[in-house]
């Protein structure tokens, strides 16, 4: 395959994407100080996140290596393309080999979804993650749609995600890194490439950028255009969260108007509404001495950046580029790309496909992960050992979390390993609910959560970040939470067409609980300094 070379320059055809003005939200006090103490804060309830009854370590194992790099075999060769000679997970094979082709080249000729430069910028932050000085916040979409894609259902994620992101700063008092999985994230892996309906077998849905989710022989028949599609989707999606990003959609003086019809009436919203009027009592303050918006713009606007599972790997292929200005090559698909359980082969073609780019990698760490695979698996994808480059995303049920988690954290600190450690509380807590749709508790949600934070406590490592499967619509998929969504009326909002999804307000309030944490992780460190 030609090398793509890849300038940060704009272009004028309708699938353009521009850098966006990159922006940030900086909190009032970014490190905790002793002046904390007379500051309100959130109330913490001692059975919103409960400890576990433990003995913390007394070795510390932390983010920073204090080794030299991990050593690595020689290292083979690699281009965009050296994956097609290795053998692992596989799609269904698209039927229509030239019309693979003619979707591929189209993809190559068009312009980037994101640019390397973001995907640095990302990269700094979540070095910074890795070292306990701020926290990952990514959500979305468990699967995006084609049919369900609108500009306000991305703007009502994306509100979602700004409302969740003020409550963890406030409860860090740090910076909040918000990473959507939107704008790219079709890829829906599946077990067994094939479903079985009645002695009808039929391809496996493996998301709207290969095939269709109807149980009909055109719709599972793998069909290239689909990326074509997808690709556009993703631009659209991206341009939309930039403009309301850099537009003054992200002002800080609009925390009040962030909230969604359905979240006012909540308890989430109530607490809401008292937190944001605090903050605009000292925003108003900050007027008042002339720290206005003109003069610091970083509180008008926010960054924001995409990801999304490498799965289809033809569509990250002709994405993939050369940067200009490093040499190194990006999947400019999205600006972090994950593996999950299915496509970690150590010599398999995605794990092939993602050490030659230099993109931050997730490796999704579920209960099948044993602690040598998961540090061979690093050394490969960072064999630099560079801090952000990996984020390990733990999807394990709390009862097998604690009994796998602190093997995993103890390998990766002995061996010197710089990661973010992210928990996706989604995965591993997946029922049937009796009328038979796919379901998600709260409470299990909750107590997976608790056992991460928990864990990290004792073995004296950095709980980084959460990885949530939400919307901002008011769907009703997962049972639980202050909303009381039960099994009478599961059925009445169910719009998922892959993995149930925490709504707007489960989101918020766990973003709560999340933040009572932080805050008390917070508060024992400055008891800590003294």
């Amino acid at each position: 395959m030609q090398a793509k070379s890849m300038a940060p320059t704009t272009n004028a055809t309708p699938f353009s994407t521009t850098t966006a003005p990159h922006l940030r939200i900086q909190f009032l006090h970014p490190t905790p100080t002793s002046s904390d103490a007379g500051r309100p804060y959130i109330s913490i309830k001692p059975t919103s996140i409960p400890s576990l009854p433990t003995k913390r370590r007394s070795t510390k194992i932390s983010a920073v290596a204090t080794n030299q790099p991990p050593s690595s075999a020689a290292i083979p060769p690699w281009n965009t393309d050296s994956w097609k000679s290795k053998k692992g997970f596989e799609l269904p094979e698209y039927p229509d080999k030239a019309a693979l082709e003619s979707a591929v080249k189209t993809l190559e000729s068009l312009p980037p979804i994101v640019f390397p430069g973001e995907a640095r910028r990302l990269e700094e932050r979540l070095g910074q993650a890795a070292l306990g000085n701020a926290f990952v916040l990514q959500g979305g979409d468990c699967a995006e749609s084609f049919k369900e894609f609108s500009a306000d259902n991305v703007r009502d994620t994306f509100k979602v995600l700004l409302q969740m992101s003020v409550v963890l700063m406030f409860g860090a008092q740090a910076p909040v890194i918000k990473v959507g999985t939107m704008a790219g994230q079709f890829a829906i892996a599946r077990s067994d490439p094939f479903e079985e309906k009645d002695g009808v077998k039929l391809p496996s849905y493996y998301g709207d950028y290969f095939n269709g989710a109807g149980f009909d022989e055109k719709s599972r028949t793998p069909d290239p255009q689909r990326m074509i599609w997808a690709y556009a989707q993703s631009v659209s999606t991206l341009t939309h969260i930039k403009a309301l990003s850099a537009g003054g959609y992200a002002d800080l003086q609009r925390l009040t108007q962030w909230n969604l019809d359905f979240v006012d009436f909540s308890r989430q919203g109530n607490r809401y509404f008292e937190l944001t009027h605090w903050l605009n009592e000292t925003l108003g303050l900050m007027d008042a001495c002339g720290l206005t918006d003109d003069h610091h713009p970083l509180m008008t606007a926010t960054d924001f950046w995409t990801s999304h599972e490498c799965l289809l790997l033809p569509y990250e292929e002709a994405l993939a580029r050369k940067d200009s200005t490093s040499g190194k090559y990006y999947d400019c698909s999205a600006h972090m790309l994950w593996i999950g359980e299915q496509t970690r082969q150590l010599d398999g073609p995605h794990v092939d496909f993602l050490r030659g780019i230099s993109n931050p990698i997730g490796i999704k760490a579920g209960e099948k992960m044993e602690a040598d695979e998961l540090v061979k698996l690093i050394d490969i994808l960072n064999p630099e050992n560079r801090a952000g480059r990996i984020t390990v995303i733990t999807q394990m049920a709390a009862e097998e979390m604690r009994l796998k988690l602190p093997n995993l954290i103890q390998a990766v600190g002995k061996a010197g390993q710089i990661v973010t450690w992210v928990c996706d509380p989604m995965h591993g807590n997946t029922i049937k609910a009796p009328c038979g749709l796919k379901t998600r508790s709260y409470d299990s949600i909750r107590a997976q959560l608790s056992a991460f934070f928990n864990l990290h406590h004792n073995e004296g490592s950095y709980p980084g970040g959460v990885h949530l499967g939400m919307s901002g619509q008011d769907v009703t998929e997962c049972v639980g939470g202050n909303r009381k969504v039960n099994y009478d009326v599961l059925s009445s909002r169910y719009r998922t067409h892959s993995d149930p999804r925490l709504n707007g307000s489960q989101s918020l309030e766990l973003a709560f609980l999340i933040a009572e944490r932080l805050q008390r992780r917070r508060m024992e460190a400055l008891v800590l300094q003294g």
